[in-house]
């Protein structure tokens, strides 16, 4: 999914703010003592969490909201992301509101009124920064070395540990700001977004459109990725696509978004015969994916969508960090290899004049990561 554009520049003009009509009551009573913040929340607190995007940021920011929701169900977590990701959020049991992100005033005078009793920004950029500081809210929560530092009166060290380690996947890295803050520290739940009906019902209709009746098994394979050495070759998800339909009868959807107009042509070339679905919005993709039976892609947010669906995934791995982005808690398969250099912020390989830690991943290792999932009997979840 590309990103979508706002409307707002990172340090705005500083009109008169009229000040919330009311001085906030909900204050943590202990401000000196990090960790005693949110024990120290009264009931039914709002709390502000910021994370603005992208796709799988979002989604993995998901588990640790549900922490903090199963441990105070009372407090009012409130979250603001960009229009893009609203599908994501919405319906979600641990959030009480979604704050859409507008115009930067707009935005502000929307803040104000909740009478915030802390701010989480787990976004950590310029946007986010001015957002959480006129907020509102008295108590404002980043990660150290984070831009305009001085905005925030809580810093939470970079390397606070979770699970007792300074090294963690993105969905854990999430609730550092929270622990650091007081939350008990326990496993951290999956995360979870939920199907709009409306869009589930359009989804079936394309399907049925393309011969796939409901209840028919289906693989939905996307293999656009943000960077070339991200983007496992269209021609091998091709190879994969035939073999599913031939050997375990599934048909494939390809699932392509609107930053993927690069490899439009060769989807197009080489999945001649399959259903191509190029026109969902990100509430049609949920759809589409919670009704699939296998995932399969490169490292990007539609993977973690799969996850947050309960969907088994294959995940193919060129120059991004699996232990980082890996899909939280659901049974996957990863398909990597280990160059020394796969954290390249390149499109290729300096060298090779081509990404090969994507590259040299072959047809038969997919292959057989997907037969291991949909021919294994017992389901065992990592972590």
């Amino acid at each position: 999914m590309a990103r979508q554009k706002t409307e707002m520049r990172a340090q705005p003009p500083n009109p008169p703010l009229k000040p919330a009509s009311n001085t906030p009551v909900n204050q943590p009573q202990n401000q000196k003592i990090p960790s005693s913040l949110l024990p120290g929340l009264p009931l039914k607190a709002n709390v502000l969490v910021i994370r603005l995007r992208s796709i799988g940021d979002v989604v993995l920011t998901l588990p640790a909201l549900q922490a903090l929701h199963d441990w105070r169900p009372d407090l009012r977590i409130h979250t603001l992301v960009e229009p893009l990701c609203v599908p994501l959020v919405e319906g979600h049991p641990a959030i009480a509101e979604v704050i859409v992100l507008r115009k930067f005033w707009d935005t502000v005078r929307q803040l104000r009124p909740r009478h915030f009793a802390i701010a989480f920004n787990m976004h950590g950029g310029p946007t986010s920064a001015f957002l959480t500081r006129l907020s509102g809210a008295a108590v404002r929560v980043c990660w150290a070395q984070r831009q305009f530092s001085s905005f925030y009166n809580v810093q939470v060290p970079i390397h606070f540990p979770v699970a007792g380690r300074a090294e963690m996947h993105t969905a854990e890295h999430r609730l550092q700001q929270f622990l650091y803050t007081g939350l008990p520290e326990k496993p951290l739940p999956p995360a979870t977004v939920y199907v709009n009906a409306n869009a589930a019902d359009l989804v079936r209709q394309k399907l049925a459109e393309q011969r796939i009746s409901p209840g028919a098994p289906y693989a939905v394979l996307r293999p656009g990725a943000s960077q070339a050495n991200k983007r496992w070759p269209v021609q091998r998800f091709a190879g994969i696509a035939r073999w599913l339909q031939e050997a375990h009868g599934i048909a494939t959807v390809v699932n392509l978004g609107p930053g993927d107009e690069q490899i439009r042509d060769d989807v197009k070339k080489h999945f001649a015969s399959a259903v191509i679905m190029s026109d969902l919005d990100l509430r049609g993709l949920i759809a589409l994916l919670a009704g699939s039976c296998l995932f399969l892609g490169n490292d990007t947010g539609p993977t973690h969508i799969a996850a947050a669906l309960g969907k088994k995934c294959v995940v193919i791995f060129g120059a991004s960090d699996s232990k980082v982005w890996s899909p939280w808690k659901i049974e996957y398969r990863l398909v990597e290899n280990a160059f020394p250099c796969s954290q390249c912020p390149r499109g290729r390989c300096e060298s090779l004049a081509a990404s090969q830690c994507i590259f040299a991943i072959s047809v038969e290792e997919v292959r057989g990561a997907c037969e291991a999932l949909l021919t294994k009997t017992q389901q065992q979840i990592p972590r």
